[in-house]
């Protein structure tokens, strides 16, 4: 599993960009929307969920913890 530090609360869209999953938001979008995005060991289709510190997302069998980094 890899932490990914984030300053607060971040749409799983831009989290995928932060953790180097995705390229741009329209690839995040494009991995999202096909069901291959997982957050807490669920199948997640909205970009726009919001991910808060200790979420898992799981993105083609590798694992990202949500990490709170200090601002």
């Amino acid at each position: 599993m890899e932490d990914v530090a984030v300053s607060g609360p971040l749409p799983l869209g831009a989290f995928l960009k932060l953790a180097g999953v995705a390229g741009t938001g329209g690839h995040a979008k494009v991995i999202i929307q096909t069901g291959d995005v997982a957050v807490n060991g669920e199948v997640e289709t909205r970009r726009g969920r919001t991910l808060q510190p200790g979420d898992i997302v799981e993105v083609g069998g590798r694992e990202y913890r949500v990490w709170s980094s200090p601002a």
